[in-house]
């Protein structure tokens, strides 16, 4: 792990090359790091989605490798940002082997330094961070835009509950997929 700013590490490759919903329920509690030259931007991750690979119909990669979807097939520890409706960008962590082709979307953020207004639901996550498609492909290992560990304890207690907006993936749909900190205000929906 990396030296951060603020007594943070920085996360490694490692902690991406492994199981989706691990990956997922260990994101919670950590730090989402963007500093583009003129500002820092810290939240707090506090909701998540794991969408686990090709056989999860409401994952991305379930319809086979697109030009949209390719970053979901590199190696983990990258950003795979994509826009939904047009007009809103969504964040996802990719994780396990590359090829695999699975990812942590991130929902909700609490405010610590540098944000202002919503960060819950990941269009306005993105929006409040200055994150749009030209980061698509970004090494979250790197410098800049990056996910650290602060210091502190993990979350007490974590919530899990279906995925949002996924009504279309059938079975997939009611999976407990999404995880969030119990009783944290700034989570999109309990």
């Amino acid at each position: 792990m990396k030296a951060a700013p603020g007594g943070m590490t920085r996360l490694s490759r490692p902690f991406y090359d492994r199981d989706t919903m691990e990956v997922a329920r260990d994101l919670l509690g950590k730090f989402l790091v963007r500093s583009d030259g003129t500002a820092t931007r810290i939240g707090r991750i506090v909701e998540v989605e794991a969408y686990v690979g090709p056989e999860d119909l409401a994952c991305h990669s379930s319809k086979g490798r697109t030009e949209r979807n390719r970053t979901m097939f590199g190696p983990p520890g990258h950003a795979y940002v994509y826009m939904v409706y047009g007009m809103h960008c969504c964040l996802n962590a990719v994780t396990e082997a590359e090829g695999h082709a699975s990812a942590v979307l991130l929902r909700a953020l609490e405010l610590v330094a540098g944000l202002e207004g919503p960060v819950n639901g990941p269009g306005r996550l993105c929006r409040a961070m200055g994150i749009d498609r030209r980061l698509d492909g970004h090494d979250l290992t790197g410098d800049g835009f990056y996910i650290a560990e602060g210091p502190g304890a993990s979350p007490a207690a974590i919530v899990k509950r279906p995925r949002i907006g996924v009504d279309y993936a059938g079975r997939w749909a009611k999976r407990l997929l999404r995880f969030y900190i119990r009783g944290n205000p700034f989570v999109s929906r309990p």
